[in-house]
């Protein structure tokens, strides 16, 4: 692999664990603060609880929209969605359905491609 390859995972992986270290460490310093003995659920920033919810609306959002607007790729992105919907709806369980709507997606893309 090429050095600017490295750099790149090298800062992807910073990037990751930066963004799940600093929030936690942030957390730990703010209940050490405001400790009165409760077990510190009042002390959590209210956008801290709408932050998870929000992020995943955005990558489902994202995930909604395919990356060339043509017809094969609509058809593939709602097959796949449905497949997600059904497999979840079966089983209810996380994985399951995800696999299912990316083997769903890659079907129809390398049929129609």
């Amino acid at each position: 692999m090429s050095n600017a390859l490295w750099l790149a995972v090298l800062a992807s992986a910073a990037g990751t664990l930066l963004m799940r270290l600093l929030p936690l460490l942030w957390m730990r310093r703010r209940l050490e603060r405001l400790d009165d003995g409760d077990d510190g659920l009042e002390a959590m920033p209210q956008w801290l609880g709408i932050l998870g919810p929000l992020m995943i609306a955005a990558v489902l959002g994202v995930s909604l929209v395919p990356a060339t607007l043509d017809a094969r790729s609509w058809l593939a992105t709602a097959v796949g969605v449905a497949a997600t919907l059904l497999v979840w709806y079966r089983l209810r369980s996380l994985g399951w359905p995800v696999a299912a709507g990316v083997a769903a997606y890659g079907v129809v893309v390398t049929l129609l491609g």
